[in-house]
């Protein structure tokens, strides 16, 4: 049985979702650095998907199985592409934690250069459109339409955010926590009037199974879903929009310096045509997204470091060098916004 997968998972989910052929296996999905994923293969071949927290090191409020599960049922019904949501254990006792299965998606995740080597650049131009529109259709739900409308808190998005994130990367540990603690500060000071909308909070290409022309079939990992202003997304997605010249570094690594994919600038255009929403507080979505990211970061590195998120392809120090130069960028980035 795969690390994390406990004995009696088996016998819950051919209790649990209808059609399921025992006996199973259970395979880790590489690239994940949060939650785990793990494709479960029945009898018949059919596959499924399994998502699970960590097996340790679990912080407050991080990892919630039921949050992610109340998103993926939800928007089920609407135009956001997600996968089937099949089943959702609240037993701790199953397996250590609780879990949840959906449908397999069978794309293509747009995980780095090399997951879009074999596409043409119609179809990486087609990543582009396909993936603006989906981001704008999640905007432009209503939460309360979708039963989502009592996650809404009366603290803004951003304060709550910059104060869970500060909280919980001194939990972790950083290469340089007061760095990040002036970065904190000035974007406290000056958050920009928000909206509140349905936020996946990693949206990007490799949060995305795409089919060969480069259509989303569907969004995954919505372990950092909440409502909040939709900027925040799409300062998030500007943040991993790699392109070549760039002597920034992305927040996350992805496809987009490949030949055929759009420029930063033409993303933001066709999202604000698609959405119709003002951006032009951006700028400063883009720079807690740089905090956020070295804030995270900390976290996944202290998580390697203890042993419970499986093999690394990265040594924990360069881990936390990468968190350093996030760190350092997103100050730059306050500091250009002239609030340092």
């Amino acid at each position: 049985m795969t690390s994390g997968v406990g004995p009696g998972v088996g016998e819950w989910l051919a209790a649990h979702v209808p059609g399921l052929a025992p006996p199973l296996t259970f395979d880790l999905v590489s690239g994940g650095r949060s939650n785990l994923t793990y494709r479960v293969t029945d009898a018949t071949g059919t596959v499924r998907a399994l998502r699970r927290p960590p097996t340790g090191q679990v912080l407050s409020t991080a990892h919630d199985m039921s949050r992610e599960w109340r998103f993926l049922t939800a928007l089920a019904p609407t135009d956001v592409p997600v996968p089937e949501p099949l089943a959702y254990c609240d037993d701790a006792s199953v397996t250590g934690a609780e879990f949840y299965v959906m449908g397999f998606v069978d794309g293509v995740v747009g995980a780095d250069r090399d997951s879009v080597r074999d596409w043409p650049q119609g179809a990486r131009r087609r990543a582009g459109e396909s993936l603006v529109e989906v981001l704008a259709a999640l905007h432009r739900i209503d939460p309360e339409d979708v039963g989502l409308g009592d996650m809404a808190r009366p603290r803004g998005y951003v304060e709550r955010q910059l104060r869970r994130w500060q909280r919980q990367v001194h939990q972790s540990g950083a290469p340089d926590p007061k760095l990040l603690d002036t970065v904190h500060d000035a974007l406290l000071a000056h958050v920009p009037a928000q909206r509140t909308g349905i936020v996946h909070g990693d949206f990007r290409p490799g949060n995305l199974s795409f089919a060969p022309d480069g259509t989303v079939l569907a969004v995954l990992d919505w372990e950092l879903a909440t409502l909040g202003d939709p900027l925040a997304d799409l300062g998030w997605l500007v943040s991993t929009w790699e392109r070549p010249g760039d002597t920034v570094p992305p927040t996350t690594a992805g496809p987009s310096t490949a030949p055929g994919f759009c420029d930063r600038a033409e993303l933001v255009d066709a999202y604000a045509k698609a959405a119709g929403l003002d951006v032009s507080s951006l700028p400063y979505y883009v720079a807690f997204s740089r905090w956020r990211s070295a804030c995270i970061g900390a976290g996944v590195a202290a998580r390697f470091a203890a042993g419970v998120m499986g093999e690394n392809e990265l040594p924990v120090e360069e881990l936390r060098r990468q968190v350093l130069r996030q760190s350092e960028a997103a100050y730059e980035a306050v500091r250009d916004l002239g609030h340092l």
